[in-house]
């Protein structure tokens, strides 16, 4: 907390003296750069030395004119961004730091203090006075700058059978040696647990042992009750020394400090045992690590415990009162049930068990709600009430009345965590309501029609965190809906789920995956890039995995949040970096990815699809994702500029919109978004070697400062329709 309480007094002040580390740094910048050197030591001021240095880098403009209209906003978009060089990219953003220098923003990640880019400014007192508070992490990354704006670093993009060896650097659940250590975990959990219910540690009048029978008696009753997704929720671990029992006392106690201090916070902790059961204890050494990206969703960080409390709310349209527009203009008919950013799409939040999930990410996006008490793990509390019917017949009068509503998307929580009953209830509300547009759709002329639903979702993560979940019934329910959906115009029906790892796809996964695919729903995967998924390689391999089993990556998204997520945080610089030199062995042309537009039609044999296309064009995997950041009112996009930096090394982005896609109407008064990330490039590379990589194969990392959003896939395109939709936006107050 000192650390925290201490970098918000900082901010913006300049007294600081430099580190020994930092002055050494400072003068191999100059040593590399004598140029740069005589500007800062002959400046009488900041304000000569930013002229000096703005006429330097124009002359690299006047000689680059294609780099000058990008940085102008000439020229936009992903193919002018691709016909820039490494140089281009530093020229760019020294120009924008030129142009940005003395920003001051809010910055939540220091609850709200204002911070300060000058980073010209810190030069020359570094220089001149030996003080201005800048850091090692600022000084390395403006040595990188430098040398990539000279000429003295390139770029040199890894091969394929590079990104391959990466690849195999990441076990998958199907290994053979992985299912046998997953079953001595799992059978070290039964016994444990076993005992502790014979003893009334437990308690459940659903799953009691009795008491004249033998402990391997005991123990395989529980392992027939393994099978069953109700056991797992119901003996869900909620505490840290139930955790570290049933991990064999293997967490240190470090760890166990922070997850009592987690839970003295009063921050929710709920991991059922078949995910726990993926935790490896005592590993051999081929397994080493491999867990790390499922650890981090388990383990709380002490960032998030010393911000619980403090946490703000990242998609600010998420905020909604009835009746009056939220961030994004949508005026919604209920509090919490529905979220709304753009036109065609709109997320349900069903008042059912769907509110909750079946583990808490320690990541999660709703840990704002965790903390203020609107959510938790009281399960029994959440069955559905007799008002929910009624509610739930408003949202879809409501939904009725939209004019450009055509794809729903039922989550949660976790949309499967409702029961058969409840999820075929909301499904059947979902069909009357699509029907009646369809009906009422009959009697409007052409160019004054509403849009018809053509996609219905359901987000999911049961298929990684309970498996057992979907069941035969389970699947038989989803397969008529979308028979019956089918008859009156709905043409995708897509489950998406979040595998985070390479290591969650396991056996159990992988059976029900092959349910939901079996039903004919599309099975499409959204990764969250924290810190160990971001490692080399590790998320090509989840491609590669989840194309196997027929599941296409949709969205790679960067960690949302502030300094509660900083641990998890992969940097910016590393998700463009990834897409341009890991993801793109797998990137199909456009006939290629018109072949994929028609899978979903055939979706029973999505893996045969797949894996004939991958055979065809020789490519491991399919890289269908789209690499973006949920930004706050803006929704997801990857276009951005790195526009500054603090004096801590943290680079401070400018996002623009998706213009890929439509938005709300308000998205021209919202105009760009500035974040400024949670850690420097610097922490993320040291966090990135204590996992074990080598971090000379990041080097090009310091390079990434521009991005441009991604074409979306024709797969994921909306069908068109054979009349022409009202230009008439309802439910909307700019």
């Amino acid at each position: 907390m000192t650390e925290i309480m201490n970098e918000i007094k900082n901010q913006g002040q300049n007294t600081a003296g430099l580190s020994a580390r930092s002055q050494k740094l400072l003068q191999l910048l100059f040593e590399e750069n004598p140029r740069l050197r005589e500007i800062i030591f002959s400046s009488k001021n900041t304000e000569s030395a930013l002229a000096s240095i703005r006429s330097w880098v124009n002359e690299y403009m006047h000689n680059n004119p294609r780099a000058y209209a990008y940085f102008k906003h000439e020229a936009t978009g992903r193919q002018a961004m691709e016909k820039l060089n490494w140089q281009d990219f530093a020229a760019i953003r020294l120009m924008d730091y030129l142009n940005n220098e003395g920003l001051q923003l809010e910055d939540l990640n220091i609850r709200g203090a204002t911070i300060h880019s000058h980073p010209f400014h810190l030069l020359w007192m570094a220089t001149h006075k030996q003080s201005g508070g800048a850091t090692e992490a600022f000084f390395n990354d403006f040595i990188q700058l430098f040398r990539q704006f000279t000429g003295k670093a390139d770029r040199v993009v890894p091969d394929k059978s590079k990104v391959m060896d990466w690849m195999n650097n990441h076990p998958s659940g199907l290994d053979e040696e992985i299912v046998k250590i997953r079953e001595q975990n799992k059978e070290r959990i039964i016994h444990i647990l076993a005992g502790k219910i014979a003893k009334k540690e437990l308690t459940s009048q659903r799953y009691q042992l009795p008491e004249n029978i033998s402990h391997e008696e005991q123990v395989e009753m529980v392992r027939h009750w393994w099978n069953d997704h109700f056991f797992h929720l119901r003996f869900a671990v909620r505490n840290p020394d139930l955790l570290n029992e049933l991990l064999g006392h293997s967490l240190d106690k470090e760890t166990m400090d922070v997850l009592y201090q987690a839970k003295e916070r009063g921050i929710p902790f709920f991991v059922n045992p078949y995910y726990l059961s993926l935790l490896n204890v005592n590993a051999p050494e081929f397994a080493k690590d491999a867990d790390l990206a499922i650890r981090y969703y388990v383990i709380y960080s002490s960032q998030l415990v010393d911000e619980f409390g403090h946490i703000v709310a990242w998609e600010k349209e998420d905020i909604v009162e009835p009746g009056k527009p939220n961030a994004a203009g949508w005026i919604l008919p209920t509090d919490h049930n529905v979220h709304r950013r753009y036109p065609e799409v709109a997320i349900l939040i069903p008042d059912t068990m769907g509110r909750a999930c079946a583990g808490l990410c320690a990541s999660c996006q709703r840990m704002y709600d965790f903390q203020r008490g609107n959510l938790n793990f009281d399960l029994d509390k959440l069955k559905p009430k007799e008002t929910w019917d009624d509610k739930l017949a408003k949202i879809m009068n409501y939904w009725e009345r939209d004019s450009h509503l055509r794809d729903v998307l039922i989550t949660g929580g976790d949309a499967l965590m409702s029961s058969e009953k409840s999820l075929e209830k909301i499904l059947e509300a979902v069909y009357q309501m699509a029907l009646r547009k369809k009906e009422a759709n009959k009697s409007r002329p052409d160019g004054e029609k509403y849009a018809e639903i053509l996609r219905v979702r359901l987000g999911t993560r049961l298929p990684v965190y309970l498996p057992h979940r979907i069941t035969n019934e389970l699947a038989r329910i989803l397969a008529n809906f979308k028979e019956k959906a089918s008859k009156i115009g709905i043409r995708q029906f897509v489950i998406q789920t979040h595998f985070q790892s390479s290591m969650e796809v396991t056996p159990e996964a992988k059976t029900g995956l092959e349910r939901l695919i079996g039903a004919g729903w599309m099975v499409a995967n959204q990764l969250v890039f924290t810190a160990p998924a971001s490692r080399r390689g590790h998320t090509a391999k989840l491609r590669k995995v989840l194309n196997d089993v027929g599941v296409l990556p949709y969205y790679t998204f960067s960690v949302k949040g502030y300094r509660e997520n900083s641990s998890k945080f992969a940097t910016n610089a590393r998700a463009t970096q990834e897409q341009f030199e890991e993801k793109i062995i797998g990137k199909l042309s456009g006939e290629q990815f018109d072949k994929i537009r028609n899978f979903p039609d055939n979706a029973e044999k999505m893996a045969e699809q797949i894996n004939a296309l991958r055979h065809e064009t020789n490519q491991p995997f399919i890289a269908t994702d789209r690499n973006v950041l949920n930004l706050p009112g803006v929704g997801k996009s990857m276009t951005f500029r790195v526009i500054g930096i603090t004096s801590d090394g943290r680079r401070i982005l400018e996002f623009d919109h998706d213009h890929t896609r439509s938005h709300s109407p308000i998205i021209e008064k919202l105009g760009k978004f500035i974040i400024a990330e949670s850690k420097p490039i610097d922490e993320y590379l040291r966090q990135i070697k204590e996992m074990g990589d080598d971090i000379s194969n990041y080097e090009s990392i310091w390079g990434y400062s521009i991005g441009e959003t991604e074409t979306r896939p024709s797969i994921y395109e909306y069908p068109e329709y054979d009349f022409q939709v009202t230009p008439e936006t309802t439910n909307f107050q700019g």
